[in-house]
């Protein structure tokens, strides 16, 4: 745990350049104290001591505005920048020297059962705002904009942005919107055959008129 928490602090050194000394940090970063004594609820967690993790949880909460399960599997070299309102749901699992801004959600979308939250991969890049939810991955290297709100597996080295969030970059390289679909939207059937019946309801009633002005033509020449 002491081990974690020095590679904690080291990100926050290395990465926040409002940091000036790692004494600072350790008394003064509410990232760092969140991640400390969740590692210490998870230690109690694991230990089948549940009721003591979650009240270290609730408490760490109170104090620091972030709240993780106890059951959250958090990397090293994570920092949480000023993290109020950070939410990492009980089966999220977040890698090592991940950066994860103010107001981050990594929930479930309430559907779900068993492992209902996303795993977030190595040196991944979690924007203010940012909402990761469902049990999928997002790859290694990976970048979600600020106030994201991705539903779908995120590939490795992709930056993600919008809502619902797409793929706008892949290792650096802009990709075109065909493969941008390819990763972040599938098809919605329910939509698709709305879209059919709406195209066969118009051409029926195309033809409806159609036999429509027949009959009263045909009817007008037999009057005549």
């Amino acid at each position: 745990m002491f081990r974690a928490l020095r590679a904690d602090i080291r990100a926050v050194l290395d990465r926040d350049p409002a940091a000036r000394n790692g004494f600072e940090v350790f008394f003064l970063y509410s990232g760092v104290h969140a991640l400390f004594w969740h590692r210490a609820a998870q230690f109690f967690y694991i230990h089948k001591m549940k009721f003591l993790a979650r009240m270290i949880s609730q408490m760490t909460k109170f104090f620091t505005g972030i709240e993780i399960h106890p059951a959250a599997k958090i990397g090293r070299g994570v920092m949480i920048d000023h993290g109020m309102g950070v939410v990492i749901g009980e089966t999220a699992e977040v890698g090592d020297n991940c950066t994860i801004y103010q107001g981050v959600t990594l929930g479930g979308t309430g559907k779900e059962v068993g492992k209902r939250h996303p795993t977030i991969g190595n040196n991944v890049m979690i924007g203010a705002g940012a909402k990761v939810l469902g049990p999928f991955k997002v790859g290694d290297n990976s970048k979600i904009a600020a106030n994201a709100v991705v539903l779908n597996e995120v590939a490795d080295g992709c930056t993600c942005v919008g809502v619902p969030a797409r793929t706008v970059r892949r290792h650096n390289k802009k990709i075109r919107p065909c493969d941008d679909l390819d990763q972040t939207h599938i098809p919605d059937p329910t939509a698709q055959e709305i879209c059919k019946l709406m195209s066969r309801l118009n051409h029926l009633e195309k033809k409806l008129e159609t036999m429509q002005k027949e009959l009263e033509d045909s009817k007008h020449d037999k009057d005549i």
